[in-house]
């Protein structure tokens, strides 16, 4: 493999896949994974710190996850409100100048979730140092169909005009613009899952068979060393 002088990705994605197996694997209630799931992402914002990753986007909870059990879905609704109660008064958000976003269709949840995600994302709305997204309630192909809905609708109000209609203008439409270089995926499936269709079209993959609250910091540190070993080719073929 030919080396590159690819540097520490920017912004990187990640799947979190593996909850509900780890905890299967330990004999555990499923959303006891969820909960363990919650705390590696605490700890990942402080690896990113410390590796220099600028921004990192989080697929997790999809538009199916939505037909979970409702044991299962009451609890994992508990939980966002938890960890959104935590960001508000965590100090290191603040400090380091933390911007947390929510995308996808973010009405689709009850409206006390609702209503913490939106606390979360006014209080950190003008912070500029570290970006943290969480795709929630989220869908690659709807977030093009919501996309091309908000065009077709300012097409027709007469503020865009359909010659006008070209990549950057789709992307300004999108749920989130930023593309990330790298997309990391636990949990042990080889597939992409309707993930960030638009924005990682060119982004690198890798997929690990270690469930996400068994991912440590040196899966990101390994992660990234492959990263930087590829030579990224951006649709050329030589």
């Amino acid at each position: 493999m030919k080396p590159t002088k690819n540097q520490v990705p920017k912004h990187i994605a990640i799947i979190l896949d593996g909850n509900r197996r780890f905890s299967k694997k330990l004999m555990a209630k499923p959303w006891k994974g969820h909960e363990w799931g919650a705390e590696k992402v605490e700890k990942l914002a402080d690896w990113a710190k410390e590796l220099g990753i600028k921004e990192i986007t989080l697929y997790a909870f999809s538009i199916e996850n939505f037909n979970r059990p409702k044991q299962e879905f009451d609890y994992l609704m508990s939980l966002f409100k938890k960890e959104c109660d935590k960001l508000l008064v965590d100090k290191r958000v603040k400090k380091d100048r933390l911007r947390i976003n929510f995308i996808g269709r973010i009405d689709m949840f009850p409206k006390d979730v609702r209503d913490k995600m939106h606390k979360v994302m006014t209080l950190t709305k003008d912070h500029d140092n570290y970006i943290m997204n969480f795709a929630m309630a989220y869908g690659g192909r709807t977030e093009v169909l919501d996309a091309t809905k908000k065009i077709a609708q300012q097409i027709k109000q007469g503020s865009l005009d359909i010659d006008q209609i070209s990549e950057e203008v789709f992307e300004k439409n999108l749920y989130m613009k930023d593309s990330p270089e790298l997309v990391i995926r636990t949990g042990g499936e080889k597939r992409t899952s309707n993930f960030l269709i638009w924005q990682a079209n060119y982004a690198e993959w890798i997929f690990l068979d270690k469930a996400w609250p068994e991912f440590e910091k040196q899966d990101l540190v390994e992660a990234i060393a492959e990263y930087k070993s590829r030579e990224r080719r951006f649709g050329r073929l030589f």
